[in-house]
């Protein structure tokens, strides 16, 4: 709704602009109005006397209730067994009863006029909440992710247990164990092992340690160490199906190893061994895909900047060398930066974000 010195100063201006030599619609169309728009006003006294919508009489609808009725819809809604009762409830009670006096919308919007729109009941009013967000990592031995596995061993429906936390925003191995049972004493030992190898216990803000659902991740005693420990536990990934996708993507990565018995592990030092020779490969050997393949150890060091420009200045030298056999930039060789466990906007990322030292390598 346009007011009247807002419709003035636009008529004037559209008249100067037409006199001119401005075409009537061209000039209507850059003030943000119609040529009908205009012709209405000067027609209608709309560029004198404004807009008339506020001010116009409207006649009550024939089938408006009366006052004798919505008297009743308030006396009804205030008797002592609707007192607690919302609109929705009341309607099909009446109807349970014969009685019929208008819709739920009617009874609302009634209730509403008389001030008596606020929540029925003792509950608390529903309220709007916004989705829950999740953890982000911009540094190391911020948030940790850990889960069991089960490693087959050569007797049929014999298991080993493999315990694994990771640094979620390294993808370093920070501590593991195998057992030959599934209790959460061992989960307990093990967090507690990986706190005092991490020196948590000097750090102000303690780490987050994510897993699933599953029992041994939930006693009693491991969410007892980890209080002592200062650690806060997180359950099950907000919005998503799978709950604790990188730890379960370090198992796979760990079960499809050439290594990796395909008739199971003989005995539980086996086991150990296999692990123990994995998690050296993992965190010092294997370029990870996920942080610009390099190693979980380098990141988790900080070594990741100088070997990620390195690589960039020597991948400008060869096209300096060969520019025709390059169609556009080098490949990007940036740092990767926060790590969210679960997708999140650019907004949210951004404002758990630290500015990098030096400018981006992208060439």
């Amino acid at each position: 709704m346009i007011g009247l010195e807002d419709r003035q100063c636009l008529s004037q201006e559209i008249g100067v602009a037409h006199a001119a030599g401005a075409r009537l619609h061209l000039a209507c169309e850059t003030a943000g109005i119609d040529v009908r728009t205009l012709q209405r006003w000067k027609a209608h006294a709309g560029l004198t006397a404004g807009d008339g919508r506020p001010q116009a009489v409207r006649p009550t609808p024939g089938h408006a209730l009366s006052g004798a009725e919505r008297a009743e819809l308030v006396r009804v809604a205030n008797e002592p067994r609707f007192a607690a009762v919302p609109p929705a409830r009341i309607v099909p009670m009446l109807a349970d009863d014969g009685v019929y006096l208008a819709s739920e919308s009617t009874f609302s919007r009634v209730l509403r006029d008389e001030g008596q729109a606020a929540h029925r009941g003792r509950a608390k009013k529903p309220r709007a909440v916004r989705p829950p967000t999740t953890h982000i990592a911009t540094a190391p031995k911020q948030v940790w992710c850990w889960d069991m596995t089960y490693l087959p061993a050569s007797v049929i429906g014999m298991w080993f247990h493999l315990y694994l936390i990771l640094d979620l925003y390294s993808r370093k191995i920070v501590g593991w164990e195998v057992h030959a049972t599934d209790d959460s004493v061992h989960a307990a030992h093990l967090v507690r092992r990986t706190a005092l190898a991490e020196g948590i216990a000097t750090m102000t803000t303690k780490p987050v340690l994510h897993g699933d659902n599953g029992s041994t991740l939930k006693a009693t005693t491991v969410l007892a160490m980890l209080y002592w420990l200062g650690v806060k536990p997180s359950y099950s990934r907000p919005r998503v199906s799978d709950d604790n996708a990188y730890a379960e993507s370090l198992f796979r990565t760990a079960k499809y190893r050439p290594e990796f018995p395909a008739k199971g592990f003989t005995d539980l030092d086996a086991a150990r061994a296999w692990a123990a020779e994995f998690v050296r490969w993992y965190n010092d050997e294997h370029r990870h895909s996920g942080i610009r393949y390099v190693t979980p150890g380098q990141r988790h060091c900080g070594e990741d900047h100088a070997i990620l420009a390195a690589r960039h200045a020597l991948y400008l030298q060869a096209r300096e060398r060969n520019p025709a056999r390059w169609s556009g930039l080098t490949r990007d060789w940036s740092p990767i930066g926060p790590v969210t466990l679960n997708p999140e906007p650019d907004s949210v990322v951004a404002a758990h974000s630290k500015p990098e030292d030096g400018q981006p390598m992208a060439a």
